[in-house]
């Protein structure tokens, strides 16, 4: 169990990473006037559309599996077991003798009389 949320926890940093560099490599709503200066060769790789379209689903796809591990992370953190294995543990009885003083004296003290708060 510990491996496999070892693992769980490897794909979520994973997965957050590239959602963060998928993120920033986007570009803005007013970015397409930088294309005229010349810092649109990015889209001869992709094609015109194609860099917004692979981006955006490589992101989208990135936060997915970020959103599950996530959750799966959560499900395994609060339905862990507390790795305490109690099978082997022998069962100790306690043998008081009948005739010593601890097997005549009462458990729990007498409480003594308390006086009422208001006074009658």
């Amino acid at each position: 169990m510990e491996a496999f949320k070892t693992l769980i926890l490897i794909v979520n940093i994973f997965a957050a990473l590239s959602v963060i560099v998928l993120v920033l490599m986007q570009q803005g709503k007013g970015a397409d006037a930088g294309a005229a200066f010349g810092s649109g060769s990015a889209q001869g790789v992709f094609g015109a559309a194609g860099n917004a379209n692979f981006l955006s689903r490589s992101t989208a796809i990135a936060a997915t599996i970020f959103f599950i591990s996530c959750l799966a992370l959560g499900y395994i953190s609060t339905h862990r077991h507390s790795g305490l294995d109690f099978s082997n543990v022998k069962q100790q009885q306690v043998v008081v003798p009948a005739n010593s003083a601890a097997a005549s004296a009462p458990a729990v003290p007498a409480k003594p009389a308390q006086k009422p708060l208001i006074p009658e």
